[in-house]
């Protein structure tokens, strides 16, 4: 059995040993022929085995945190009756079941790359992985965006809520996110293909995310300038139509207290929570953006021999890394901030752990939001700004 050489991070800095030689083709044939590729990059990304470490810890936490917090959600809105029929909390359910295939999309391939100290092999797992999370990353922006565009609704037009958003037009959107994100996947996935990679062999990431795909494929021009563009259309309109929801839900609840002289400070305070959730949620494609409009800024060649030349895989593994964090962190919240922050989840979740039929207190405001919705009250939810609870309101 042919012995794999390694290389520690001394040599890696000083641009000597075996991974150096195969990588500027000085070496000897019998270094290229038995050195272990996937261990190589992986040593470029990160070098550092104490790091390496603390960062399996933080993925496996995330992943598990992620699909806990997920998981138990999605049970106590799938085991209450009436607030499954609420169009909240059918995104959110959407939002949760995007949020749950990115995490076992990501977190597990993630985890184990840093186990085995390489990266991730070009084969069609990798291809299956860049095809879901471009699905993933797509499905989410757009449930975000029909969540806020939900709560203008339910906040500003509340006599026409019920007549609006209809269950077959409730459907319909879902279904219509789920097709033009597989779309999306599909012409990324097509257009991908145009450039040339060798199957069997290692890239430089420990995900198949696309930068590193369109890498390992010799940069398809035409994959790379579609991917970039949607991405930062899709990214402006969620922006935009959130500002849109949440200026005018807050105008609205500023002037629901004008005639009393004083402030609606929780509604001020709402707004600006969600935005900043909203920042967080979109971290990761602000980072993404950016470098890729650096990289388009600077030209590829010139982007890769200034990488070269500087001798940056210590950089360029901390962006990857960062950037698989970012990406892991929004599934881990996002329960939090669109469910368990209202009562009536926090009650399903309750009833959930307890399994002791069913609580009158519940069954009677579950009565009470009913009659609300069908009267279709103006009030409702104004003085929250599209978080408060039926019993807030009251």
């Amino acid at each position: 059995m042919a012995h794999k050489f390694i290389m520690n991070s001394t040599q890696v800095f000083n641009r000597t040993g075996p991974c150096v030689a195969h990588t500027f083709e000085n070496g000897t044939e019998d270094d290229k022929r038995n050195f272990d590729q996937g261990g190589c990059l992986f040593l470029f990304i990160m070098p550092f085995d104490a790091v390496v470490n603390v960062l399996v810890f933080v993925f496996l936490m995330l992943t598990i945190l992620s699909l806990a917090v997920n998981g138990f959600t999605l049970l106590g809105l799938g085991h209450s009756e009436d607030l499954s029929w609420e169009p909240r909390y059918a995104l959110l359910k959407n939002l949760i079941l995007s949020d749950m295939v990115q995490t076992i999309n990501l977190g597990p391939f993630v985890t184990h790359c840093l186990l085995q100290r390489s990266t991730m092999n070009f084969n069609t797992l990798c291809l299956l992985q860049y095809f879901t999370g471009s699905v993933c990353i797509f499905s989410t922006l757009i449930t975000i965006t029909c969540m806020a565009i939900e709560r203008y609704l339910y906040v500003c037009h509340a006599i026409h809520y019920l007549s609006i958003l209809t269950p077959l037009r409730l459907r319909l959107t879902i279904c219509l996110t789920w097709v033009l994100s597989i779309s999306v996947g599909c012409v990324n996935f097509t257009l991908l293909h145009q450039g040339e990679g060798e199957y069997g062999t290692a890239t430089s990431g420990l995900i198949c995310e696309p930068d590193t795909v369109e890498r390992h494929m010799g940069f398809p021009r035409a994959a790379a300038i579609t991917r970039k563009l949607v991405g930062f259309i899709f990214t402006l309109l969620c922006i935009l139509s959130y500002f849109f929801a949440y200026v005018r839900m807050y105008q609205d609840a500023r002037n629901a207290v004008v005639p009393f002289n004083t402030v609606n400070t929780r509604a001020r305070n709402t707004v600006l929570f969600y935005c900043g959730m909203l920042f967080l949620q979109l971290l990761p494609m602000f980072l993404k953006i950016t470098s890729d409009a650096l990289w388009e800024l600077e030209g590829t060649g010139a982007m890769m021999t200034a990488l070269s030349r500087a001798g940056t895989p210590l950089s360029a593994g901390t962006l990857h890394i960062s950037l698989l964090i970012l990406i892991m962190v929004p599934p881990c919240i996002n329960p939090l901030i669109f469910g368990i922050r209202n009562w009536e989840v926090r009650q399903a979740l309750f009833r959930l752990f307890r399994w002791k039929g069913k609580c009158p207190e519940l069954e009677l405001e579950r009565t009470w939001v009913r009659s609300q919705h069908r009267a279709g009250v103006l009030e409702r939810g104004r003085g929250e700004v599209g978080e408060m609870s039926p019993r807030n309101s009251s």
